[in-house]
């Protein structure tokens, strides 16, 4: 027994050794197989949904969309159906798909035809409203090799019954000056500051624009730009009609070569209180201008009027006169932006209207100012959603050069979720004037004026180097002022620590230096003693409702900014303070 039991003991050990696991042989992929079963799913007019059967080893699928005279379309999706949208109504398409794994992929399926709903829409005819341009559209001509511009020769704009519209003389292109960026400006301007570009004395030329809101705007503009192998046309503000046929003549002389007659249709006129603006042309204008001396003319002094201005870069100086209730709102503070450059060395001062248009040749009266966007009499504007910025930027002299001049005596502004950015004298204003949630950015007296009371909530106030923050000009000593409540002081990278004044004075006795800070945070830039000191305030001894004055100003940390202020400020109580902790307080509304 003992002796049998060895070999069976030694055999089970031997079998259960050779059944020993052992690791499995790498499986290798197979290619897929070509999906079957498909199927149209669903139709619309702009959209066809496919469906097919599973194929195990797919990972995925491949898709392609075809069409007589239209692109191939192709995508990939995980799943076994697929939408495909932005399709063309009343179109047959052919479909097809294959699988996909790490082998590789199967062959297509066979197309299968599919139709969207509708019908095909007709094409355009040359001459209809959906070919029609924006009556303030730049005309582009596009040529085989850069152009030059000539010294000489004229751009005209007829009617079609021949009778001209604008013309553009390059003889007048003698009177500028061109910088890096193509934008033109008045010839000189650069090189003397103290140069009166555009005033009583200076001749009205094609290479300036009047800008019509009930009344004119004389400024200096760029026509004519040069973009690769395009001339880019900029017609003067108001040439063209609605729902007109024109033909731009070029003479040989303009670009040193004959160029073809461009012919187009201007857009119907629009309807209703509301306008667009897209760059793009693809709105109602194409600028800003165009929408502002539209609504101007168009609708009631007193009727509500909204400019909506698509995103997008606006190169154009603006002006408003005499409109009631306007509101232009931006895409985004950040993605809609006008910026042109403009300084008092271009035109001189802040800026005043013509009662009528400025004929070529003619002796202008009066300057359109140095601002970007001059308003003029208007009640209850809102800018609301964009930025405005004044480019002009020279580093030997950063001159006045405001973004707006809100010239309205007992008028209301809003500015809403806005950048305004420049250098000297960012923001003028007179009349009532709400800042809310906003950015205002400058140096040298970058927020100032005759506001009876101008109120900045919740603002970021940003000085790009020493300088001094406002300088106030109030009419009354009983009057608010300017107003800055719970805003943050900041400056850009570079700037001096104690460079920068919260306020200095004008030196006028006949107005009042009415400034207040209420729960401002303020950055290490501000001087510790506040208010600048060349030219003594009025009045010297600042009151509980006139002068310079603080409340609850903090550092960054918390800390209290206002210990170290010079005797020109007050720094009041709680109770005095009470009447500029709120919008209603300060402006009434």
């Amino acid at each position: 027994m003992k002796f049998r039991l060895i070999p069976l003991l030694m055999s089970a050990i031997v079998l259960l050794a050779g059944c020993e696991p052992k690791d499995p042989e790498p499986s290798v992929p197979k290619e897929p197989g070509v999906p079957q079963n498909v199927v149209l799913h669903s139709v619309a007019e702009t959209s066809l949904t496919f469906q097919w059967s599973v194929v195990e080893e797919a990972s995925g699928y491949e898709w392609r969309l075809a069409s007589t005279g239209q692109d191939t379309r192709e995508g990939s999706v995980a799943k076994r159906n697929v939408t495909i949208d932005k399709l063309t109504p009343g179109t047959t398409y052919l479909f097809s798909v294959c699988a996909v794994n790490s082998a590789g992929k199967s062959a297509y399926s066979s197309e299968l035809e599919a139709k969207t709903e509708g019908s095909v829409p007709t094409p355009p005819d040359p001459g209809s409203e959906t070919s029609a341009v924006c009556v303030d559209a730049p005309v582009v001509i596009k040529l085989d090799s850069a152009p030059v511009l000539g010294s000489s020769g004229r751009i005209r704009v007829c009617r079609a019954n021949g009778t001209e519209v604008d013309r553009i003389d390059l003889a007048d292109m003698a009177t500028v000056d061109v910088l890096e960026d193509g934008t033109m400006i008045p010839k000189g301007a650069d090189a003397d500051a103290g140069k009166i570009a555009i005033g009583n004395d200076y001749i009205f030329n094609t290479f300036m624009d009047a800008l019509h809101s009930n009344q004119y705007r004389a400024v200096h503009y760029t026509p004519l730009q040069i973009k690769g192998n395009t001339l880019e046309i900029k017609l003067h503000n108001e040439a063209l009609a609605f729902g007109q046929t024109y033909t731009v003549k070029l003479d040989d002389a303009v670009l040193g070569r004959a160029v073809e007659d461009v012919t187009f249709t201007t857009k119907s006129k629009p309807s209703g209180s509301t306008v667009t603006v897209n760059a793009d042309g693809s709105a109602d204008f194409c600028t800003v201008q165009g929408a502002i001396s539209f609504v101007s003319g168009n609708v009631g002094k007193d009727d509500a009027a909204t400019i909506e201005v698509a995103a997008g870069t606006y190169r154009e100086l603006l002006f408003m006169r005499g409109k009631n209730n306007v509101t232009i709102k931006g895409g985004s503070r950040e993605g809609t932006v006008i910026a042109y450059p403009n300084n008092d060395s271009y035109e001189t001062g802040s800026g005043a209207s013509l009662s009528s248009r400025p004929s070529v040749g003619s002796q202008i009266g009066k300057s359109g100012g140095r601002c970007l966007f001059l308003v003029e009499t208007c009640d209850n504007v809102v800018l609301e959603n964009l930025t405005i910025e004044n480019t002009y930027s020279i580093p030997s002299h950063k001159g006045q050069a405001e973004t707006i001049y809100f010239n309205a005596d007992g008028k209301r502004l809003t500015v809403e979720n806005c950048s305004l950015i420049s250098w000297q004298d960012t923001f003028l204003c007179k009349g009532i004037v709400w800042v809310h949630n906003s950015l205002i950015a400058g140096h040298v007296d970058f927020i100032w004026g005759y506001p009876k009371a101008c109120l900045f909530e919740n603002c970021e106030i940003r000085s790009r180097a020493g300088g001094y923050i406002v300088q106030a000009r109030i009419n009354s000593a009983s009057d608010k002022g300017f107003v800055f409540l719970n805003c943050k002081l900041t400056a850009e990278s570079g700037v001096k620590d104690g460079s920068v004044y919260l306020a200095r004075s004008g030196g006028d006795a006949s107005c009042w230096d009415n400034v207040t800070y209420v729960n401002c945070t303020m950055s290490p830039a501000i001087a510790p003693a506040g208010w600048h000191t060349s030219r003594t305030p009025n009045p010297a001894v600042p009151t509980a409702t006139s002068g310079w004055k603080e409340y609850g100003s903090v550092t960054p940390s918390g800390a209290s900014a206002s210990g170290a202020r010079n005797a020109l400020g007050r720094v009041l109580t709680a109770e005095e303070a009470a009447g500029y902790m709120s919008r209603e307080a300060v402006l009434g509304w």
